[in-house]
């Protein structure tokens, strides 16, 4: 009896440790990208054109061009272009933006092209999770007719009810996919998209691209700089 025990015993405790092995690493099925400043480059430019808007706006708060990253257009009219009569204003920052990013320039990150195309080669599913609209992202379509090659799915802020830094937008991205969040590996350089992809309890690697590694490390499980010879086999999942 005291024999059955002890085996019943070594056996449940070898299934515990089993998931622990460093040799049994999980599956990843899908790599979930923010766009600006994962994908393009651009977050200094927005950063520019949102200080610009505030500055005229909201000079009462300084440096909100910075907390309202990750948010979409409408949140960010909802939130702080509403009261006091801002609401009458939204057109002209409309247009304002629409005109700007016809004009931006949509340099990927470095190293981006390489990794998702070996990223697709394995088998990976790619998709770019942004609180970016449609006609934003026409824009880009012009400027890289290849873009939409490159991921199996693109969500755009038309596509989930809550943004950044809810979780929202990544599980429905998992879903698309049939993938469980554990699945998933969460691409974000911004603080809201950060806390986005830790909500939705998904592997996170944080861009220093617009915020400094030493700021973002605590919100993500990896920081990189950019895509050159980064090999995501060597990520602790």
């Amino acid at each position: 009896m005291r024999q059955s025990i002890f085996f019943v015993f070594i056996w449940v405790l070898s299934y515990l440790f089993v998931p622990l092995h460093p040799e049994m690493k999980k599956e990843i099925k899908a790599a979930l990208f923010d766009l600006d400043g994962v994908v393009f480059d651009t977050e200094p430019q927005y950063t520019k054109f949102w200080g610009a808007q505030c500055r005229e706006f909201h000079p009462e708060q300084p440096g909100l061009e910075h907390v309202i990253k990750g948010q979409t257009l409408t949140q960010i009219y909802e939130r702080y272009f509403t009261a006091d009569g801002l609401a009458s204003q939204q057109p002209l920052i409309t247009r304002r933006l629409n005109e700007f990013e016809a004009q931006m320039n949509y340099d990927y990150v470095a190293g981006f092209e390489d990794f998702v195309s070996v990223l697709r080669q394995r088998g990976i599913k790619t998709a770019v999770v942004t609180s970016s609209n449609v006609p934003k992202m026409e824009s880009v379509y012009k400027h890289h007719p290849e873009f939409k090659s490159l991921f199996d799915a693109i969500l755009t802020s038309e596509d989930f009810e809550r943004s950044k830094p809810d979780p929202d937008c990544y599980l429905k991205a998992a879903a698309r996919f049939g993938a469980a969040p554990a699945e998933c590996v969460v691409f974000e350089d911004s603080f809201n998209g950060l806390k986005s992809g830790r909500a939705a309890a998904m592997y996170v690697v944080g861009l220093a691209t617009t915020n400094a590694a030493d700021d973002i490390r605590p919100f993500c499980d990896e920081v990189i700089s950019n895509y050159v010879g980064f090999d995501w086999q060597i990520l602790d999942l």
